[in-house]
């Protein structure tokens, strides 16, 4: 249930409300009290904008076997083959769960419909029209909101882990109804989604900002594969207009990515042509606009080849985001151009999720589970949500005593300085997209790397992050009436972008090669010597073991 209240006593604490936060909360036992925190409202996350679908590998003519091929194809080289099994196993038992908790997932002849996207060798992505990402969640929602063992809080804002002295996860510090609150519970879940937000250009909600990731990286866990990127090919480009993305699911339906002059120029590039893995078609995107001096930026998506029954079946959303801003896509062509849309990289999880933290477990895009490798197959995202969500039901947990909650003390009044938070933020997300977006390159990334450190500086010198070093945990506090909570979600959204860009181009300077969503234009070519995990903890970077290919 919805409340405002603090809960008395928090077995498992789950941050995040996406398809990982919410499939997690329902995974986990009821005898336990879950308390599900979202820094906005219960239905506003990533997931719920995602439009492609959910790998499930459920058709006659598929296998197990053959998703696996597929995702660690796409993975370039860094999939962890006992993860990839593990989604690829429980994949069908997930799809069951969710038609049985009623997602009205698209159907065929009474058989659930499936669908064709790149990187796959068969028609295994389930769908619900192209608001699939929707569908899941609202049904989630309705399930959480049942369940009597499950309280969520909205307008929460996490701005860090509580360790104990030994490193051991003790719950978070949060921003909840103008008091900062200490909440403890036996085990944290991190499920906060990525950081598309660091960049400029980005299909991801204004939410995703790093929060997990950085929270983890400052507590001391392992990140790995930080500098892996997923930029989207097709992301709706006009002016004024969001980076709607155009799904993945037009191309495997038939539509053509087509330049100024009606050529298909995908196939230029790769023999797949727009079905080619994501980082390819973005490349391709990237690398014909420069070659055609395109001043406007953008080619165009053509889904006029798609029979307009399928389009208005398949697609309403789409059409309908596209007529709101003025174009029809049954008469005319969609200009688009890439954005970033999935952080593979994440912190570093076990196959029952949990962290190098003890106390501490990490779902979906925050996580690093060893799915994705250097570049996600595409519907494969919304699978792991709830493949790893589940795994939560056979960690330990036992019940801690409930608490009295003290009243807040008042914190003394703070002199601010004036800081156009918007405008820093706008600065940060510019300079990511241009020297850690597409194509990467060392005299791009030393200089930004160099700036975002004293950003960093600077913003550690600020009043509030000298104020959120004096608390003490366990205590709440009461916001002086000189300090918003705007104000303060505003300085640790900065906080977060600040560490999560830092981390990304520490790392993209770290990988001297290109593989999957990292490609330097100075080392071009994928090595064998790199078929290696980029590892992170605090200020040390370092290669993993080599892995083997497991067909060796």
């Amino acid at each position: 249930m919805v409340q405002s209240s603090l809960p008395n006593a928090i077995d498992v604490l789950v941050i995040g409300s996406g398809a990982a936060g919410l499939y997690a909360a329902l995974s986990l036992p009821q005898r336990l009290r879950v308390c599900l925190i979202t820094k906005d409202t219960l239905d506003r996350s990533a997931s719920d904008w995602a439009q492609g679908g959910i790998a499930a590998a459920i058709a006659p003519d598929d296998s197990v076997h053959l998703h696996i091929a597929d995702t660690l194809q796409a993975g370039g080289g860094l999939c962890d083959p006992d993860a990839v099994r593990q989604l690829a196993e429980h994949a069908s038992d997930c799809i069951a769960h969710l038609v049985d908790l009623g997602v009205a997932f698209d159907r065929d002849n009474g058989q659930l419909a499936l669908t064709l996207e790149a990187a796959h060798s068969r028609r295994r992505v389930l769908h619900a029209a192209d608001t699939t990402g929707h569908a899941v969640i609202s049904t989630l929602v309705h399930t959480v909101l049942a369940r009597p063992n499950i309280t969520i809080l909205e307008q929460a804002f996490i701005i860090d882990l509580w360790l104990d002295s030994a490193g051991h996860c003790l719950g978070v510090l949060s921003l909840y109804q103008g008091n900062l609150h200490w909440f403890r519970a036996a085990a944290t879940v991190l499920a906060t989604g990525g950081g598309g937000q660091v960049f400029a250009q980005t299909t991801n909600p204004p939410a995703s900002t790093g929060d997990g990731v950085a929270m983890a990286w400052r507590a001391g866990a392992l990140l790995r594969d930080l500098e892996f990127v997923q930029f989207h090919p097709t992301a709706l480009t006009l002016p004024k207009a969001p980076r709607f993305l155009i799904s993945e699911a037009v191309r495997g339906e038939g539509a053509h990515l087509i330049d100024h002059s009606g050529h298909r120029f995908a196939f230029d590039y790769h023999p797949q042509g727009e079905l080619a893995p994501r980082d390819i078609v973005s490349r391709a995107i990237f690398s014909h606009l420069q070659a055609q001096k395109n001043e406007t930026g953008v080619v165009w998506l053509d889904l006029r080849p798609i029979p307009t029954d399928r389009l208005q079946q398949r697609f309403p959303n789409i059409l309908k985001v596209c007529r709101q801003w003025g174009l029809d896509p049954l008469q005319e062509r969609i200009p688009v151009s890439p954005a970033a849309h999935y952080w593979m990289g994440g912190i570093w999880t076990d196959l029952t999720s949990a962290t190098s933290c003890s106390g501490l477990y990490a779902l979906g895009e925050t996580a690093s589970t060893g799915v994705h490798g250097a570049n996600r197959l595409a519907s494969n995202s919304l699978l792991e949500c709830l493949v790893y969500g589940a795994q939560l039901r056979t960690i330990p947990i036992h019940a801690i005593a409930a608490v009295a909650w003290s009243s807040p003390v008042p914190l003394s009044p703070l002199e601010l300085p004036s800081i156009d938070w918007l405008a820093w933020r706008a600065a940060l997300t510019q300079l990511l997209w241009q020297t850690a977006g597409i194509c990467r390159h060392q005299d791009r990334l030393a200089p930004a790397i160099d700036r975002v450190t004293q950003w960093q500086t600077q913003l550690a010198q600020h009043p509030l992050s000298q104020l959120i070093e004096t608390l003490t945990p366990a205590t709440s506090y009461q916001l002086p009436e000189t300090l918003s909570e705007n104000t303060l979600r505003q300085w640790g959204e900065l906080r977060n972008l600040l560490d999560s860009a830092w981390l990304i181009l520490k790392s993209a300077a770290f990988r001297q090669e290109s593989r999957g969503g990292h490609y330097r234009t100075d080392f071009p070519h994928t090595e064998v010597s790199w078929r290696t995990h980029t590892l992170v903890q605090g200020t040390r970077w370092w290669r993993s073991q080599p892995i083997m290919d497991p067909d060796e």
